[in-house]
């Protein structure tokens, strides 16, 4: 059987500040967590501040960096979007962030998710179907 993540619930995929650290961890990299503080069209400069997801209140919207740049940057160059990690860029069959999933339970749940690991047979191609965020996992087939 091949084991798939899933979101069970209104919203969409993410995961937690604490699973994508766990994640980054398993593929050799570090987590850095920074927040908008000031934008650029609003304030006249742009600034993105640490985080400390242990001690700070949680944002909606936290970048999460695979590189330090210090407490505090401007704005996002090709530097920082070199090391921008996306959880919607893992493979939903990653066996890295099935152990995760399986690891952290429910707080491996981003903001608006609700993960589950959903098995299927092996020879089954598969994709994810998705409504208003509630994903399912379907055998694939053709379309016109």
């Amino acid at each position: 059987m091949q084991k798939i993540v899933v979101n069970r619930c209104y919203g969409g995929f993410g995961l937690s500040l604490k699973a994508q650290e766990e994640y980054l961890k398993l593929i050799g990299k570090e987590a850095h967590f920074y927040i908008t503080s000031k934008y650029k069209h609003r304030d006249g400069v742009g600034e993105h501040k640490k985080f400390d997801s242990e001690n700070d209140e949680m944002p909606l919207s936290v970048h999460v960096l695979t590189k330090d740049f210090g407490e505090t940057f401007e704005e996002f160059g090709k530097e920082q979007n070199d090391s921008y990690f996306s959880d919607s860029d893992i493979k939903r069959d990653d066996p890295k962030l099935i152990e995760i999933v399986e690891r952290l339970g429910e707080e491996s749940n981003g903001n608006f998710a609700k993960l589950k690991i959903v098995e299927i047979p092996d020879d089954v191609k598969w994709v994810i179907d998705d409504y208003d965020g509630m994903e399912s996992v379907e055998e694939a087939h053709r379309s016109w």
